[in-house]
C-alpha cells in the first residue's frame, strides 16, 4: 500500500513516466482487467502484428497465387527478408539468419546436420533443459545408430535451479562433438555464458549450438563475433508474433554449403527452385534449412511485431528496461514476501528476462493469481513465473503483481484451490 516504509505506488508511477519505451504499450492489446505477467510464454497481440497479419490476408484475397511474387513485400523471398531484420537481433550476418519451421523442427534439422559421431560422440547438454530440445536430440541420436543413453553427457545441477558454467566448461574433453544448451534455462531464467562455452567447445573441436527461446527479443546476442555454429528460437515470447509463429535459425557462414539433413525444397537454391531437378541444390545461405513452404498467415505476424523492436532503438534498449524491471520485481519480492524465495540469479549478466519466485504453494498460489486477473504460470515443482515483458509492462503492473501475491499469501487464498494433480503443467 502507498505511504508504507520501503517501496511506494507513487514510485513505481514515477518510473513509470520517465520510461523512454512507455508509450510502445499503446500498440498493444492488454486484456482488460488483467495484468499479463505470461510474456516468456506467449506475448501479446500488437497493433504492429495485426496490420501485418490482415495485410497478408488482403493480398491472399486479391491475388491469390500471385502473392508470391507479387505481393509486398513478396511471398517467395519472405523467410530470407525477415531472417534479414532479424539479424540485428541475434548479432549475425543477414544471411546467416533466416526464419523457417518450428523451433522443435529446427533442432532436429541442425543438430541431425551436423551431429558426427568422428568429431565426437558426446553431446553436452544440461539436466533443466525445456524437454523438447532432449527429445529432438536424442532422436537424432539414434538416427544416427547411436544410443542417447551412452552419447548425451548431462551436465547437472548443484542447486535445482542453475547450471554453473565451471561444470558445463569440465564436461567438455576430446570426446565431445558437440554442445547443445539453452540461452536462458526456462524455470530459472539463468542466463548462459555463450562465449565462454562456445570457446571451450572450439578448443575441444566440438561444434556450438543454443536455443535462444528464452532470450531473443530481450537480449542481445553476438552469435557471429563468438562464433557460435548454430542456433534456434521462437519469436512468440519476447517478439510477440503469435501462438505458433514461424520460428527462426542461425548458422554461422562458415557451415554454408552443408547439405542438410532433413532437405527440403523450399531450402532449394531460389535460382534453380523451380528448375524441378530431383538432385536437390541447396541455398549457400542459412535458408538451406527451410524445410517446406513458409506459412505465411503464421510469418507475418512477426513483420509487423518486429516494428516495435525497430521503433525501441532494437534489443539494447528492450533489454535495459527488462532489467530494471526484474530489479524492481526481485527487490519487492525480499521486501514484502518473506515466505517466498527468488531462484533467479540476481547479476545482470546470469539473468535473463523472468523471476521465478518460489514457494512449496507455487501451484495453488498461480491460481489465486489468475483468479485476480493475474497471469502467471507454474513450473514444477514450486516456482510461479513472473515475466515482465519490457514492451509492455510497467513498474506499477510489477508492484501491483507483487502486492496481489502478498495478499493471497497473507490472506492463505491458495487454500482455496486443489492441490496440483497429475498432467497439470
Amino acid at each position: 500500500m502507498d505511504g508504507e516504509d520501503g517501496i511506494s505506488l507513487s514510485d513505481a508511477r514515477e518510473r513509470d513516466a520517465s520510461d523512454p519505451l512507455s508509450d510502445l504499450r499503446e500498440r498493444f492489446s492488454i486484456p482488460d482487467g488483467e495484468l499479463y505477467m505470461d510474456g516468456n510464454s506467449l506475448g501479446l497481440l500488437s497493433d504492429d502484428a495485426e496490420a501485418a497479419l490482415d495485410r497478408a490476408v488482403e493480398q491472399w484475397r486479391d491475388l491469390g497465387i500471385r502473392g508470391w511474387t507479387d505481393a509486398d513485400p513478396d511471398w517467395f523471398t519472405y523467410g530470407e527478408r525477415l531472417g534479414e531484420r532479424l539479424a540485428p537481433l541475434v548479432g549475425a550476418d543477414s544471411e546467416e539468419v533466416v526464419v523457417a519451421n518450428s523451433t522443435t523442427v529446427n533442432i532436429h534439422a541442425l543438430v541431425g546436420t551436423f551431429y558426427d559421431p568422428e568429431r565426437g560422440e558426446k553431446i553436452v547438454v544440461d539436466s533443466l533443459d525445456f524437454p523438447t530440445d532432449h527429445y529432438a536430440i536424442r532422436g537424432q541420436l539414434r538416427s544416427h545408430g547411436v544410443n542417447p543413453d551412452d552419447a548425451l553427457r548431462v551436465v547437472e545441477s548443484r542447486d535445482g535451479r542453475t547450471i554453473r558454467t565451471e561444470d558445463v566448461l569440465d564436461a567438455i574433453d576430446g570426446d565431445v562433438g558437440m554442445v547443445f544448451l539453452p540461452s536462458v534455462l526456462y524455470r530459472s531464467g539463468q542466463l548462459f555464458d555463450i562465449e565462454a562455452i562456445t570457446k571451450a567447445a572450439h578448443d575441444a573441436g566440438a561444434l556450438a549450438g543454443f536455443d535462444l527461446a528464452h532470450s531473443v527479443g530481450v537480449i542481445p546476442h553476438d552469435l557471429s563475433d563468438i562464433g557460435v555454429d548454430f542456433a534456434v528460437w521462437c519469436h512468440y515470447k519476447y517478439l510477440n508474433a503469435g501462438p505458433g509463429a514461424i520460428a527462426g535459425l542461425y548458422v554461422n557462414e562458415r557451415h554454408f554449403g552443408t547439405t542438410p539433413a532433413l532437405a527440403g525444397w523450399w531450402g532449394n537454391d531460389k535460382e534453380t527452385q523451380f528448375d524441378m531437378a530431383l538432385t536437390y541444390d541447396p541455398a549457400h545461405s542459412a535458408g538451406a534449412f527451410q524445410v517446406g513452404t513458409i506459412p505465411i498467415l503464421s510469418s507475418a505476424p512477426l513483420d509487423g511485431a518486429l516494428d516495435i523492436v525497430e521503433d525501441a532503438g532494437g534489443v539494447g534498449p528492450l533489454r535495459e528496461k527488462s532489467l530494471e524491471l526484474t530489479d524492481y520485481l526481485i527487490e519487492l519480492v525480499d521486501e514484502r514476501l518473506p515466505g517466498c524465495e527468488v531462484g533467479t540469479p540476481r547479476d545482470h549478466d546470469a539473468r535473463g528476462g523472468h523471476v521465478a519466485v518460489e514457494h512449496d504453494e507455487a501451484y495453488r498460489i498461480s491460481l489465486a493469481l489468475k483468479e485476480r486477473g493475474v497471469i502467471v504460470d507454474y513450473r514444477v515443482p514450486n516456482v510461479v513465473r513472473i515475466a515482465p515483458s519490457p514492451a509492455y509492462i510497467g513498474f506499477e503492473d510489477v508492484y501491483r503483481t507483487v502486492e496481489h501475491l502478498r495478499e493471497i499469501l497473507d490472506g492463505e487464498e491458495y487454500e482455496e484451490f486443489e492441490r496440483r494433480g497429475a498432467g497439470v503443467t
